[in-house]
């Protein structure tokens, strides 16, 4: 009995070790995985879906993504708060295009939510209006009900029309000639007309009502909160994560910087600034105390990375700053947006979902601090929104303003 014990005990351990070793990829190497498959495939479409998901579905989204004329990178999967995107579409979006790195529009969707996300990355052909309204009249006509594939199907035959996309059309009341006549011939029956249409009017506004609801419904659920202890233990998670990932990123660097021969000439000021990033982002995250300060590390070592491909290559591309509402969000899209605030307009870069949520007069996702939003605290990243307006963060941090 004992020896049939420890068999068992072995075969357990032989199947949760690599079950541990899946789990413990990191964001980055999840998103290089979804890359390298796009590259062979501009249709991903995670294992946990692949059953429910037909052929003849998948061939409709992609016969319709390949018509509208710019390369189109499809991804459905499922998130949760524990997986190694936090469950952000967000986090997909920024990872994966950072990973495959070639133009084009990256749209990813939860299989479970049927929501479509989006960026477009150097594609000039279309607008984040054109987009928007896309992904809106799909919704519409498809259903919130309807299968990812028929939405996305519907949305990139939008894209490929003329034109930006008119919202659904809505049912109209029409009086008919029979009734018009009626109502010259009896002033009673008039009046029943009259009210009829009138009843008409308002069951449309009802309905108009319920279908604006439903319009609404995949934001309310995006907005759901989890439990405090739930959302505490998450959060403390997502620190942890992004305190490893950021760690070996600032030894990953460093040993290529301690590589680098010292050059003359312009790429010599580049390998310096990477230099100096990178000792500031190091300084950052041996004192950090807080989320917003390793955010503030993180940003730093994307400021060392890029100086560092400058010094490398030679070649100063036009790389968008992350966003300045929450770094976490990814790169900024299109121009940078002008915000006004007590009489003070600064120009930040924003994520695409931040600039929406500014357009329709709410408050975007911003990083948490100790009292709202980061930037309500007095720290050097809330007077700089993280290096986008301002002082040179990593000579700030070489002054010692970093918790001043």
């Amino acid at each position: 009995m004992k020896g049939l014990l420890s068999c068992l005990a072995a075969l357990v351990l032989l199947v949760a070790v690599p079950a541990e070793a899946e789990a413990a990829r990191t964001p980055a190497e999840r998103a290089r995985e979804i890359a390298t498959a796009l590259t062979k495939d501009p249709l991903y479409i995670d294992p946990a879906y692949a059953s429910a998901l037909p052929d003849k579905l998948r061939a409709d989204v992609r016969t319709k993504a390949k018509a509208v004329g710019y390369p189109i990178y499809t991804i459905i999967l499922p998130l949760t708060p524990s997986d190694e995107f936090q469950g952000q579409e967000s986090t997909v979006l920024t990872l994966v295009t950072d990973a495959l790195r070639k133009p084009g529009l990256y749209v990813v969707v939860d299989g479970g939510d049927r929501f479509p996300w989006y960026e477009a990355r150097d594609v000039p052909q279309v607008s984040d209006d054109k987009l928007q309204a896309a992904r809106e009249r799909a919704l519409d006509d498809e259903g919130y009900d309807a299968g990812p594939t028929e939405v996305l199907a519907r949305m990139y035959e939008l894209l490929a029309a003329p034109g930006i996309p008119s919202t659904s059309p809505r049912p109209t009341s029409q009086p008919t000639s029979g009734s018009s006549s009626s109502d010259d011939e009896s002033g009673g029956h008039g009046w029943v007309v009259a009210l009829s249409i009138v009843g008409g009017l308002v069951v449309l506004v009802l309905l108009g009502l319920v279908i604006g609801l439903r319009r609404r419904a995949p934001q309310w659920e995006k907005a759901f909160r989890i439990p405090p202890h739930v959302a505490a233990t998450v959060a403390a998670e997502r620190r942890r994560r992004l305190e490893r990932d950021t760690t070996a990123e600032l030894t990953t660097l460093g040993t290529k910087l301690a590589a680098l021969p010292t050059t003359d000439g312009p790429g010599l000021a580049h390998q310096q600034a990477a230099l100096d990033d990178h000792a500031a982002a190091g300084k950052v995250l041996d004192s950090s105390t807080s989320l917003v300060d390793l955010v503030g590390a993180m940003v730093l070592l994307d400021k060392a990375r890029r100086e560092y491909d400058v010094a490398v290559t030679g070649r100063a591309d036009a790389v968008p700053d992350l966003c300045a509402f929450n770094p976490l969000h990814g790169r900024s899209a299109g121009k940078s947006t002008q915000v006004e605030a007590d009489g003070t307009t600064l120009t930040l870069p924003l994520c695409a979902d931040c600039r929406r949520a500014l357009k329709r007069g709410t408050a975007p996702a911003s990083l948490p601090g100790d009292d709202g939003p980061y930037w309500y605290d007095d720290t050097l990243w809330a007077r700089t929104f993280y290096g986008t307006t301002g002082d040179d963060l990593a000579e700030a941090v070489s002054r010692g303003e970093l918790h001043r």
